[in-house]
């Protein structure tokens, strides 16, 4: 677990530090994924083991859990920005009621300063994506926003 990185939100009133390795890497197509990033998917890296360390402005953190559901996001009170957080891991195959002394940390890949180094592994919910979210890789690009 010696693998550290660093992140913040747009603004910088929130930073972060993350140590630990991340188990899946995953660009979900969900509707709920599309409403909370305000794009094509969201890229969520998930670690059962990493650690979650806040460096300046926790207080800024607000979280918002969709009733009857498992969807939640952290964001920046500021500016809007994803954010991580830690979930109470749950292991499918334990015991009911057993006690629970893990957590699950879900990092929003674009919240992340440092370099990632690694590719997501799989899009979740692809029959929900957009109806424009298909050929991307066709379309022209620009190192700059064009003319």
């Amino acid at each position: 677990m010696d693998t550290q990185r660093e992140g913040s939100c747009l603004c910088g009133a929130v930073r972060f530090r993350v140590r630990g390795d991340f188990e899946h890497f995953y660009l979900c197509h969900c509707s709920r994924c599309r409403k909370g990033s305000g794009s094509a998917h969201a890229a969520n890296l998930f670690s059962a083991s990493a650690q979650l360390q806040w460096l300046q402005g926790e207080s800024r953190c607000r979280r918002f859990r969709l009733p009857g559901s498992r969807h939640e996001r952290c964001f920046c009170e500021v500016c809007g920005s994803a954010l991580p957080y830690a979930l109470p891991h749950v292991d499918k195959n334990a015991e009911p009621n057993a006690q629970v002394s893990e957590t699950l940390v879900v990092l929003p890949a674009g919240s992340l300063d440092d370099p990632l180094g690694q590719l997501p592994q799989a899009h979740l919910f692809e029959g929900a994506r957009a109806d424009w979210d298909q050929q991307l890789e066709t379309l022209p690009g620009f190192d700059a926003l064009p003319e």
